[in-house]
């Protein structure tokens, strides 16, 4: 903001003296040198910090820049009227630096509104935390790096969330605007995650601690939008290439627009004059500035919808993406899953309820709790049995010792693995079987509901003719009826992780003129192929924290509708940031042109390169604006984790 208010101020000085130089040289006849000192004023006024970068460059090493060519430019027309024939364009020298000046006062507006959308989820970091003491109950306030996970906060209303954690005691509603873009408050109540970032609206609250400070929510947010200007898009490396190969190039065609023509014409003030308008077209700040603008705008209107994107890079190819690849587990359905079905071999319902619940004892995965909570439901039994021995067999089930009986609770392949027969079930859902080493014991049926949000979504990447396919590792029956509810094109069922990861490299092999694959996951089995994948997204609200690391996009609303979203924010910065280039060369190479015959005066070779700056960046800062979508409208009461 001060750089702004100086910038204004340098602009105001150097015009109001350009005017008192002009009425000098209006009104008297003084000889040429006092009148270079008069405009020298509003020259240095407006030029100092030009000729200094260009000095530094120098020293530097960065020869070729668009302050030396402007400083070139400039001084070579305060100085031409000294040469023979030829008249002085102290004025248009000025000029020339006074708008290039204004053109670098839009674009600092323009990147401070970028900036601006970008630090209002800066302000999401908390300044403190109210630590209860354990001796009195009492809470003093503290800096929330200094707490620890397991110490207990309480959070007033009107306060931000400063770590993330589960209420004990109180119930609230919760502003999440900062994290998932959504305006609507979400209740919260003992039991439930609470994450940092959010503000706290009604009720006091307090919260057992999960997470250290620099794990939280709110920091990994603010360390993502941080470094997402790192990776930048394949456009914006062609620019700075392209920018270092071209200034070289333009310097030396000027000088032989001076030299060449000169010795054939004998006319050296005509081409030196025609030289230095050429630099001044030829400056390319306009593609330099725009164009990372670009970008840098597209990321932050991304991110006021809640969808962090981590880098330009993951911003470009998103739109080029042609296929994108579900996990369906809480992804596209809820992952909320439920007991509909016990069909025992031997024992009754409840024990070999009660078996499946014990070996699953120790898991969080969702088909574990979901027998542990219809278990529960039941009258338990209470028979003093042992578990001991629990191993995880990935992708296919759990085995333990289950007092003296070894029990293997999974799939059917894991019931192929230990050598059992098992019974076809024909009700529609996940079947976990129950066994011993040699003996079949039956078998749960687990439903899963489809997400609302998820065929809304489907139909919507549809008409952006965007493929969908569905990777899972539960059974072909389970995944079909998913895959035909949804109408997607193809789905792969069976799956063990890195099964997943094969798949996805296959569809990429599949695409054709640098098209995209981006795959969508939230678990931690999922983190090998999000980070395999072209462009890897993590859904943000039950994501785990290996598949968030290892994703390139991370949806803060468990809303695959965000994807459409973020495709179309992708597409509108790619086609603005195209805008600018093409633009931006056109009218630089006409320009260019015309200086070099001659036809092009030094207000026109301004405009060339500070009118289309002016113009390339207010065009960049479109991709700001981001229009409120049916889907953005919509609201989870999903807790958020990330």
């Amino acid at each position: 903001m001060e750089e702004i208010k100086q910038k204004k101020l340098q602009i105001i000085l150097s015009a109001i003296t350009l005017i008192v130089a002009v009425i000098i040289d209006r009104l008297t006849n003084f000889p040429m040198w006092i009148n270079l000192i008069i405009y020298a004023v509003p020259y240095a006024i407006a030029g100092f910090d030009v000729i200094k970068e260009a000095i530094e460059g120098i020293k530097e090493k960065e020869i070729f820049s668009e302050d030396l060519l402007m400083t070139i430019a400039t001084m070579g027309a305060m100085l031409i009227g000294f040469l023979p024939n030829s008249k002085s364009e102290f004025t248009e020298a000025v000029f020339v630096m006074l708008f290039f000046q204004v053109g670098e006062l839009f674009e600092m507006i323009a990147e401070g509104n970028s900036k601006k959308s970008i630090s209002s989820l800066m302000e999401i970091r908390p300044d403190y935390a109210n630590l209860v003491e354990n001796d009195n109950g009492k809470t003093k306030k503290v800096d929330p790096k200094t707490v620890k996970v397991g110490e207990i906060i309480q959070i007033n209303p009107g306060e931000k969330v400063p770590m993330d954690g589960v209420i004990i005691e109180g119930k609230t509603n919760l502003n999440t605007v900062a994290i998932t873009g959504e305006s609507v408050p979400r209740s919260a109540k003992e039991n439930e995650e609470i994450i940092s970032g959010c503000v706290n609206l009604t009720g006091s609250v307090k919260v057992r601690v999960t997470k250290i400070f620099e794990e939280s929510t709110a920091s990994k947010i603010i360390n993502l939008v941080e470094n997402a200007s790192e990776h930048k898009s394949s456009s914006d490396k062609f620019i700075t290439k392209f920018a270092k190969i071209y200034t070289p190039i333009v310097v030396i065609a000027a000088l032989v627009l001076v030299i060449v023509p000169s010795i054939i014409t004998k006319d050296f003030t005509t081409w030196i004059s025609r030289a230095l308008t050429f630099l001044v077209v030829s400056c390319p700040c306009a593609l330099v500035i725009s164009v990372p603008l670009s970008y840098f705008g597209g990321i932050g209107g991304a991110a006021k919808k809640g969808i962090l994107i981590k880098g330009a890079n993951y911003l470009e190819a998103l739109s080029k993406t042609k296929a994108i690849v579900f996990d369906k587990t809480g992804t596209l359905t809820e992952g909320v899953f439920e007991v509909v079905a016990i069909h025992p071999n031997m024992y009754d319902e409840k024990k070999l309820l009660h078996l499946a619940s014990h070996v699953e004892n120790y898991s969080t995965h969702p088909i574990a709790m979901s027998l542990k909570r219809a278990y529960s439901k039941m009258d338990n039994l209470d028979d003093g049995c042992k578990i001991k021995d629990i191993e995880e067999i990935a992708g296919i089930g759990v085995k333990a010792q289950v007092n003296d009986d070894e029990i293997y609770v999974g799939n059917k392949k894991l019931m192929n693995k230990i050598g059992i027969d098992v019974e076809e079930c024909k009700k529609v859902g996940t079947i976990v079987h129950i066994a011993t080493k040699n003996k079949y014991l039956g078998h749960v049926v687990i439903s899963d509901r489809i997400k609302d949000d998820s065929r809304n979504a489907i139909q919507e990447l549809k008409k952006e003719k965007i493929k969908t396919a569905m990777l899972t590792g539960d059974s072909k029956k389970i995944a079909e009826n998913v895959a035909n509810e949804l109408k997607l094109d193809k789905f792969y069922a069976e799956l063990m992780p890195e099964e997943k990861v094969i798949k996805v490299e296959q569809l990429e092999k599949e695409m054709k003129n640098n098209e995209k694959v981006a795959f969508v996951g939230d678990g931690i089995n999922d983190a090998p192929v999000i980070a395999r994948a072209d462009i890897g997204i993590a859904m943000g609200a039950f994501g785990s924290d290996a598949a968030i690391e290892a994703a390139d996009i991370v949806l803060m609303e468990d809303k695959i509708s965000k994807i459409c979203e973020a495709i179309k924010i992708s597409k509108k910065t790619q086609r603005i940031a195209y805008e600018n280039i093409y633009f931006a060369l056109a009218v630089k190479l006409l320009v260019l042109i015309l200086a070099a015959i001659g036809l092009a005066p030094m207000y026109l070779a301004v405009f060339a390169d500070v009118g289309v700056t002016v113009l390339a960046v207010l065009n960049a800062t479109r991709t700001l604006k981001q229009k409120k979508t049916k889907s953005g409208k919509e609201h989870t009461k999903n807790s958020l984790k990330i």
